[in-house]
């Protein structure tokens, strides 16, 4: 359970690095992606899902 906090929170310092460094670059980013179709954000958000995992299971062993 610890580490699992601990991974939610370095998920928010990231974002909260991105929008303080690139807040333009980030609300361009947002609108782009308002523009694809929901089966383009769940494929990007599969390929994100499985390269956190694989990346996740590489760091563990």
């Amino acid at each position: 359970m610890k580490d699992l906090l601990a991974a939610l929170c370095l998920v928010a310092v990231i974002e909260g690095l991105l929008l303080f460094a690139w807040p333009l670059a980030w609300r361009a980013m947002a609108a782009q992606m308002l523009q694809l179709p929901p089966a383009a954000l769940r494929r990007f958000g599969g390929l994100v899902l499985a390269a956190g995992l694989a990346g996740l299971w590489w760091a563990r062993h």
